[in-house]
């Protein structure tokens, strides 16, 4: 009896590694699943970030009671995290912790909808080599993020 897969592929090796590095990609998870961050005036937050990214950040329901939230869109089952903009007495904005960037189609055009929402950029639109383009930016509620784009 023929091998189906070397009928196929003509390479019974790579096809094997193809198919083992799909199933592994399809299993292996993301290191980071969801982000929080933190602002003190959720209108003023939601606002900012409604206006420099292409996204309507909608109520998410605290079971608790202790949290109020927004979140950027999200499809779970995509590649990439989610999270959203978190009022908590548990964390607060600021400086020096965790970095998030968000994925933009061009730095320069987002940088530019950041000074315009109240936001400030700290460093301007910079390579990072192979991985593309990064803008270091504040928001209105003091912490720093990044944007990041290919091109």
């Amino acid at each position: 009896m023929s091998d189906p897969y070397k009928t196929v592929a003509g390479n019974t090796d790579n096809l094997t590694a193809s198919l083992a590095t799909t199933e592994l990609a399809m299993v292996m998870q993301n290191a980071i699943g969801w982000f929080d961050l933190y602002v003190d005036d959720m209108d003023r937050a939601t606002a900012f970030y409604e206006a420099v990214l292409p996204h309507r950040l909608e109520p998410i329901d605290d079971p608790t009671g202790d949290t109020l939230m927004r979140g950027f869109p999200a499809n779970m089952t995509a590649y990439g995290a989610a999270g959203a903009l978190v009022k908590s007495p548990h964390g607060h904005p600021g400086t020096g912790g965790t970095m998030i960037y968000f994925s933009v189609n061009d730095c320069a055009v987002e940088e530019k909808r950041v000074v315009a929402a109240g936001g400030k950029i700290l460093r301007p639109k910079f390579s990072i080599g192979p991985f593309g383009w990064v803008t270091l930016c504040m928001d209105t509620e003091g912490n720093m993020f990044g944007l990041n784009s290919m091109q």
